[in-house]
């Protein structure tokens, strides 16, 4: 559900509201229907309830093409999330897991023919910690080429050690690497390359912080840290922003390192992740592998 409201987020406040719509989002489903919109072949992992919501998001994922073959359905609500989006097409998300939260080790291992072919995995932690790691252990095990990403969203105060050295690229926006790693704040482009070089000390091969109109900071494989700022564009609407640069992101990786260099799969994320906020919606706003392409072309 999305309102938009002509106020701004306060506590006991009330706003008169603009708009309501009733989309299709989570974390792990719209970084994997954006990665499907512009061309990659794209497979999810995860647990839906028998219920309405459940019934239409098969149907939406089987449309733009995701392989919903290890999407199961449990007697849970589907997970869901209130989002309110305010006149400066800044959001507040308020998330419920519902059915998500059933998502076990051993989902993981009926799909591990899945993970075995995977060229790119990617995990957020709208699903059960133990889940993520069962996943994460299993693809260095039996697929070590396969590249890993972990979004560590919705935010999380902490994360056990262990689970960095197994990740390629670790991701976080602002208010997440706060929570992450109790900073008071992370603004700047100087705060968010100290977080990022914390998150790499842990253990990951790339840690990077996403800021939104700012860009992107990380922190590469050699310890170089590097900052790629975002096309300029009028927002509309920012919800689901950040899933698409994560599945944009993905589906470059996956056409592997000789294909460009990781700074450019970058800006071409960034660009992807601006193109999404110039339209109303989460999924609908994601662009198709046209508009990549031509960003790759205009690098």
């Amino acid at each position: 559900e999305s309102t938009q409201s002509s106020g701004s987020s306060g506590i006991n406040a009330e706003y008169g509201g603009t708009q309501f719509l009733v989309g299709f989002g989570g974390k792990g489903a719209n970084q994997a229907v954006a990665a499907a919109k512009l061309g990659a072949p794209t497979s999810l992992v995860g647990k839906l309830g028998n219920d309405a919501f459940g019934d239409n998001y098969m149907v939406n994922l089987r449309s733009v093409g995701v392989d919903v073959s290890h999407v199961g359905r449990v007697d849970e609500p589907s997970g869901v999330a209130t989002i309110t989006v305010d006149n400066k097409a800044e959001n507040c998300i308020v998330i419920v897991g519902g059915a998500n939260n059933k998502l076990s080790p051993d989902d993981v291992e009926a799909a591990r023919e899945v993970l075995a072919g995977a060229k790119v995995a990617v995990f957020q932690l709208e699903v059960p910690l133990e889940t993520n790691m069962a996943a994460l252990k299993l693809l260095r095990s039996s697929n070590p080429e396969c590249v890993t990403i972990f979004n560590a969203a919705p935010a999380a105060a902490s994360l056990p050690e262990e689970l960095y050295p197994l990740v390629d690229v670790f991701c976080v926006n602002e208010s997440e690497a706060e929570v992450l790693l109790a900073l008071d704040r992370v603004r700047t482009v100087d705060e968010a390359e100290g977080a990022a070089q914390t998150l790499k000390a842990r253990g990951c091969s790339v840690a990077m912080v996403t800021m939104g109109s700012a860009g992107v900071v990380y922190v590469d494989e050699s310890g170089d840290v590097t900052h790629v700022p975002c096309p300029k564009v009028s927002a509309v609407d920012t919800t689901g922003a950040g899933d698409a640069f994560i599945g944009a992101l993905a589906s470059l990786m996956a056409r592997g390192t000789a294909f460009m260099a990781f700074k450019d799969k970058v800006r071409v994320a960034c660009a992807v992740a601006s193109e999404s906020v110039t339209r109303q919606g989460t999924q609908s706003s994601y662009p198709d592998g046209k508009f990549m392409e031509q960003a790759i072309a205009d690098l």
